[in-house]
């Protein structure tokens, strides 16, 4: 018979010990050395609150002395927070379970279906399934820090009708349009002429902009395709390069006129 050998933590909040002791010997069938703590009573765990970090999974029973219902799971995910939870009911509370899962249970067992199998399958499932979910949340949560504090304006926009999906703190900065003025609309709102963009086969360009108060200001534009809740989306990264043209123009205007000097100098004058 197979015997997991990895290493688990689990709470159990069960204040019928009938049904905890089924539980305890359900789990010993198919793991090793579990190590489990059973609390009877929601004010156990928040007493245990500091060291629930430590634990892998928590089963959950949903009627308890001291709370119950939703304000029950409410209250236990908010001391899990990154540790599932799953509710085990009876029949007679199936409707009020799979209300839990939207409250943010991670699973529910109906209790008189218990087997060695099955909770075992249930306890490794919601593990790694909720490492999963976190990874992805720590992804996201990286990705908007990225786009939100680059200090160079970003637009995400849809590949299909060019309408804005996004901007960052620093494209409100830039063109000093607020967020919501900008979310779906189209991008030529800002681009004066967006198709020069998707019509050219480089992927950074020069393009003139304007901002909210009309004025024109001169942008290299790098651009990319991203796939953006689910739909096909452009990532726009746009660099004011304004100054630096201009500053240049004032070199060249110098230099032109340098060169009129000297040619006077070689050729009037003399």
């Amino acid at each position: 018979m197979f015997v997991d050998e990895r290493k688990y933590n689990i709470i159990v909040i069960e204040d019928n010990f009938g049904d905890f002791f089924l539980l305890e010997e359900y789990v010993s069938e198919k793991i090793k050395n579990p190590t489990i703590k059973h609390l009877e009573r929601f004010s156990e765990l928040n007493d245990f609150k500091d060291e629930v970090g430590q634990y892998d999974i928590i089963f959950l029973d949903l009627s308890l002395p001291d709370k119950s219902g939703s304000e029950l799971v409410e209250s236990v995910l908010k001391i899990a927070k990154n540790i599932p939870v799953v509710v085990l009911t009876g029949y007679s509370d199936f409707s009020f379970a799979l209300k839990a899962i939207a409250l943010g249970a991670s699973d529910y067992l109906l209790k008189a279906e218990l087997n060695s199998v099955t909770l075992h399958k249930s306890i490794v499932y919601n593990i790694e399934r909720f490492k999963n979910i976190f990874k992805i949340k720590e992804s996201e949560q990286l990705y908007n820090d990225l786009f939100e504090l680059s200090p160079q304006p970003i637009f995400v926009i849809d590949a299909d009708t060019h309408h804005i999906l996004d901007v960052n703190q620093a494209c409100e900065k830039l063109y000093e349009f607020k967020k919501e003025e900008l979310l779906n609309e189209p991008i030529k709102i800002i681009f004066i002429n967006e198709e020069s963009i998707f019509d050219n086969h480089e992927t950074i360009i020069t393009q003139t902009h304007k901002k909210k108060n009309k004025e024109k200001i001169i942008a290299e534009v790098k651009y990319n395709k991203i796939i953006h809740n689910n739909k096909e989306a452009i990532i726009i990264v746009s660099n004011d390069i304004t100054k630096s043209i201009e500053h240049l123009n004032e070199i060249e205007s110098q230099n032109t006129k340098l060169k009129d000097i000297a040619w006077i100098q070689s050729h009037i004058v003399r």
